[in-house]
């Protein structure tokens, strides 16, 4: 099932490392997995195998940069050296094209986890109509007076030394300071879950970990600023159904003040089917946390009430091809 990885050829010239977990019940939907920074696909088993049995046919690629996905001009840790983000969404099209070819006629929800949830939102305005709902785990998109400043260090680095190696400086200012805000840390990698054995998962996996490059940085950071300007917002359906989820005890996401800033920056933007949840003391990682069943249950009951407004016309069904 999902253990088994595959291969597409995306029209980006990235030869794409996917998963898919088929729906074990009667499908109702098609699930596109997004995953975060310095991780891949394959951590996403579990939540696969929830999902496909709520009748979910679950697709998970490695994106640019990541995972078992490979490019020519996409080495480990950076999207392109060229046009970055384009490659990924047009990257996500062709998942989204497989898994629709498949599965003709049944909604489309993008989920998207961290970095993920930054491509997943950014995806979805950028091609409205192929998505039916959409859901944003655990993602930043204040980066504030800090992203601005992080983005100055970027481009410093990137005359300097070029776009394609580390930034060792941003990778501090991140993932060190959100380790270092965990005050009862055993390890760098506390920041994630207090789920011991899930942190050891992560430290151990040989694809999970690494530095980001300056250019894929720069990436996110445009992600980040861009993600909820009002003029983006507002391509999006008003009445799509959107699922926004973080922890009370993050600290990449203000603990949880990011996502229930971005909900209720849609709200005002008009979209009337947003839902906010934060979790108590949950950190980065909820599908990976103490108490990630009660969290996937919840999504997937959201699931299958998006689905029904879908199902009803009361949703507009993105484009099929």
């Amino acid at each position: 099932m999902f253990g088994q990885v595959r291969t597409h050829q995306s029209p980006t010239g990235a030869t794409l490392s996917w998963r898919h977990h088929p729906a074990t019940i009667e499908a109702r939907g098609i699930l596109l997995v997004s995953h975060g920074l310095a991780e891949h696909s394959g951590r996403y088993t579990r939540f696969a195998d929830v999902m496909a049995a709520h009748g979910f046919n679950v697709y998970a690629h490695d994106h640019r940069g990541h995972g078992a996905t490979r490019a020519p001009d996409a080495p480990l840790a950076m999207f392109s050296n060229r046009d970055g983000l384009d490659k990924v969404f047009a990257d996500i099209k062709a998942m989204r094209a497989l898994a629709v070819e498949a599965h003709a006629g049944l909604p489309v929800i993008l989920f998207g986890h961290s970095m993920g949830g930054l491509i997943a939102l950014n995806a979805a305005e950028t091609d409205p109509d192929l998505y039916d709902a959409l859901a944003v785990w655990n993602s930043n998109f204040r980066p504030g007076i800090a992203g601005r400043g992080g983005q100055l260090i970027l481009k410093i680095e990137k005359a300097l030394k070029g776009s394609d190696v580390p930034s060792p400086l941003l990778s501090k200012l991140t993932f060190g300071a959100w380790g270092q805000a965990i005050k009862d840390r055993k390890t760098d990698s506390d920041w994630l879950s207090r789920d011991e054995a899930e942190v050891a998962k992560y430290i151990a996996d040989p694809l999970c970990g690494f530095d980001a490059t300056v250019s894929l940085w720069l990436d996110l950071m445009r992600l980040a600023f861009a993600g909820a300007r009002a003029d983006r917002l507002a391509r999006l359906p008003a009445n799509l159904p959107v699922h926004l989820v973080g922890g009370s005890a993050d600290p990449s996401t203000e603990n949880g003040a990011a996502i229930r800033w971005l909900g209720e920056r849609m709200k005002a933007r008009g979209m009337t089917d947003v839902s906010i949840t934060i979790h108590e003391g949950m950190r980065h990682e909820t599908l990976n946390e103490i108490g990630r069943e009660k969290a996937t249950a919840d999504f997937a009951a959201w699931c299958q009430s998006a689905t029904n407004k879908t199902a009803a016309g009361k949703v507009a069904v993105g484009k099929r091809f």
